[in-house]
C-alpha cells in the first residue's frame, strides 16, 4: 500500500468507529487522563482491524457502547468476516438486529456447549426440542434464558414440566440441553470435521509461504522512532526530573564549594564527591531503564506476535530515545557542579570528566535494560536492580580498596569500579603535589592512601573496558529480550 492508501484506510476506520472527535486526544490509562472507556475499546478494535489479521478474537467488544455504536461495530466486523477473515467474539446481550448479523453461534452453559451451528437455525433447533417462547422475544434473550435455566415465558418439553417449581429446576433444564447437544449436534459436528480435515489448497499454500517484511529496516526504524519519542517525551522533559537533577547539582556545588586537593582531608572530600556523582547517575540511569520493558511487555508481545516490526528495530529505537534523557540531564548536572566544586578548570579535563559521566550513565542504562529484559516483571526487575547496584557500589573502589583475593573478581564486573578509576585519573596526576603546608613537606598525590590501588599515570585503558561494557550489556539485553518475548503469551 502507498502512504496515501494507508492514511485513507485509517481515516475510513476512524470514521466508521466514530473516533473522529477524539483523534488528537491521548489514549491515556490508569495514571494519565485520556479518552473514555468506550472510545478506548473502539480504538483497540480499530487498531486490530487496521493490520488486517487472519483471525480476530474479541471479548465482548460491544460492552460499554450505546446501541448505535454497537451496531456499527458489528457491521464493521461483519465486513471483515466477508472479506475472508475469521472473527470470533463473545457478545453480551446483543440486539435482535445485531444477532442476525452472526454466521455461526456457540452457546455455552456452565462450561459445556448446548448449541453449535448456524445462528439462523438455532431457534428451529430449540423448537424441535419443544423450547418455544410464549411471547415475542429477542432471540439472544431467549438463548441466554436457556443457558441460565431461566425458562419463564417459555414452553418446555414434557420431560421437564414435572421438575418446574423445584429448587433444581434451573439445573435440570441445563442438564437436559447439554444431553441433547451430545446426542443431536455433537455427532454431526464430528462428521463435518472429519470430512473437512484437509485444508483448502490456497490455505496450505499460504502456510508454506513465509511472508517477507513489506518495508525495510530503516523505514520501520523511522516509524517506531517517532512513535517511541512521542510516547516518552513527557518523561524525558519532565519538570520534576529536571528540578531534581539541577537541585542536586546546586546542593553538591554548595557543599563542596571551591573544594581543593591541598590536604589529605580535602582530597578525601573531593574524591568522595566524584564517587557520589558515580552513584547518583548509576542509580538514576539503572532505575530509569529497568522498568521500560516490563511496562511495555503487553503491547510488545502483542505486536511481535503479529509480526508488525522487527524486534531489533524496537530495541534500537527504545535505547536511542532513552539516551536523550541519559545525555541531557548529566550534561546540565555537570555544567553546574563541576565549576562550583572547584575541579580542574581546563577544557580537556572538563570534557573528559563529562564524557566519563555520560559513559557511566549509558552503561547503567544498558544494565537496567538487561535486568528488565531478564525478568519482564516490574517487582522482580526493581529487586534485581537494587541488589546489583549495591554490589557495584561496594566494589566500586571507594568504600573498600583492598578486597580479599577470593572476592576480588567481583570488582572487575562492576562498571562503577572502572568509571570511578577513570574519573580519578582524569582529575588528578601522579606528580601533582599536596600537603605542602605540613611538617613533612610536599608529597605527590600518587603517595596518597586514597590512590593506593590506582596508578594515576597509568593511561586511560578504562575507556575501552567501559565501551566494551556498554556494547556488551546492550547485546545481552537484546538477546535476553528476544528469548523472553518469544516465550511469552498474550
Amino acid at each position: 500500500m502507498s502512504l496515501q492508501q494507508k492514511y485513507a484506510k485509517v481515516e475510513m476506520i476512524m470514521k466508521e468507529l466514530g473516533l473522529e472527535r477524539c483523534r488528537h486526544t491521548r489514549i491515556g490509562g490508569g495514571l494519565v487522563k485520556g479518552i473514555s472507556g468506550g472510545e478506548r475499546k473502539r480504538t483497540s478494535i480499530g487498531y486490530e482491524i487496521l493490520v488486517d489479521p487472519s483471525l480476530l478474537l474479541l471479548d465482548e467488544p460491544t460492552s460499554g457502547l450505546d446501541s448505535t455504536s454497537a451496531n456499527k461495530l458489528i457491521h464493521i466486523l461483519q465486513g471483515v468476516a466477508k472479506a475472508g477473515r475469521t472473527v470470533i467474539t463473545t457478545i453480551h446481550q446483543p440486539s435482535s438486529r445485531m444477532f442476525h448479523m452472526f454466521d455461526k453461534l456457540l452457546l455455552i452453559s456452565e462450561g459445556y456447549p448446548i448449541y453449535s451451528g448456524k445462528a439462523r437455525e438455532c431457534m428451529e433447533y430449540f423448537s424441535s426440542l419443544q423450547f418455544i417462547p410464549e411471547i415475542a422475544m429477542n432471540p439472544a434473550e431467549f438463548l441466554l434464558d436457556l443457558a441460565t435455566g431461566q425458562v419463564n415465558d417459555i414452553t418446555l418439553p414434557e420431560d421437564l414440566v414435572a421438575s418446574q417449581g423445584t429448587a433444581d429446576s434451573d439445573r435440570a433444564v441445563i442438564k437436559y440441553l447439554q444431553l441433547k447437544y451430545k446426542t443431536h449436534l455433537e455427532p454431526k459436528e464430528k462428521e463435518e470435521n472429519h470430512r473437512s480435515t484437509k485444508a483448502p489448497q490456497q490455505l496450505q499454500l499460504a502456510i508454506q509461504v513465509k511472508k517477507d517484511w513489506t518495508i525495510t529496516w530503516w523505514e520501520q526504524f523511522m516509524i517506531i522512532m517517532k512513535r517511541t519519542f512521542r510516547e516518552r517525551r513527557r518523561d524525558y522533559f519532565d519538570k520534576l526530573r529536571l528540578l531534581q537533577s539541577l537541585g542536586v547539582a546546586v546542593l553538591l556545588g554548595l557543599l563542596w564549594w571551591k573544594s581543593s586537593a591541598a590536604t589529605e582531608a580535602q582530597l578525601r572530600d573531593q574524591v568522595g564527591l566524584l564517587f557520589y556523582i558515580c552513584i547518583f547517575w548509576t542509580s538514576s540511569s539503572i532505575f530509569g531503564a529497568v522498568y521500560v520493558f516490563p511496562f511495555e511487555k503487553v503491547y510488545l508481545v502483542k505486536e511481535r506476535k503479529a509480526d508488525m516490526y522487527r524486534l531489533s528495530v524496537y530495541y534500537v529505537c527504545s535505547t536511542l530515545c532513552d539516551m536523550v534523557a541519559h545525555v541531557l540531564y548529566p550534561t546540565s548536572f555537570m555544567l553546574i557542579v563541576y565549576f562550583m566544586a572547584g575541579f580542574k578548570r581546563t577544557v580537556v579535563c572538563f570534557f573528559l570528566t563529562l564524557f566519563t559521566i555520560l559513559l557511566i550513565a549509558i552503561i547503567s542504562q544498558g544494565a537496567g535494560e538487561l535486568f528488565g529484559a531478564a525478568v519482564l516483571s516490574i517487582k522482580r526487575a526493581g529487586m534485581m536492580a537494587s541488589l546489583v547496584l549495591m554490589l557495584f557500589l561496594l566494589t566500586g573502589g571507594y568504600y573498600v580498596q583492598h578486597i580479599p583475593k577470593f572476592m576480588r573478581w567481583m570488582k572487575y564486573l562492576s562498571f562503577m569500579y572502572y568509571g570511578f578509576r577513570l574519573l580519578v585519573k582524569v582529575q588528578y596526576s601522579g606528580d601533582q603535589l599536596y600537603e605542602c603546608q605540613s611538617k613533612g613537606g610536599c608529597r605527590t598525590l600518587q603517595n596518597s592512601p586514597s590512590f593506593d590501588t590506582v596508578n594515576l599515570d597509568g593511561g586511560l585503558q578504562e575507556v575501552w573496558i567501559l565501551l566494551a561494557m556498554a556494547l556488551g550489556y546492550r547485546l545481552c539485553a537484546y538477546f535476553c529480550l528476544r528469548k523472553r518475548i518469544s516465550g511469552c503469551h498474550i
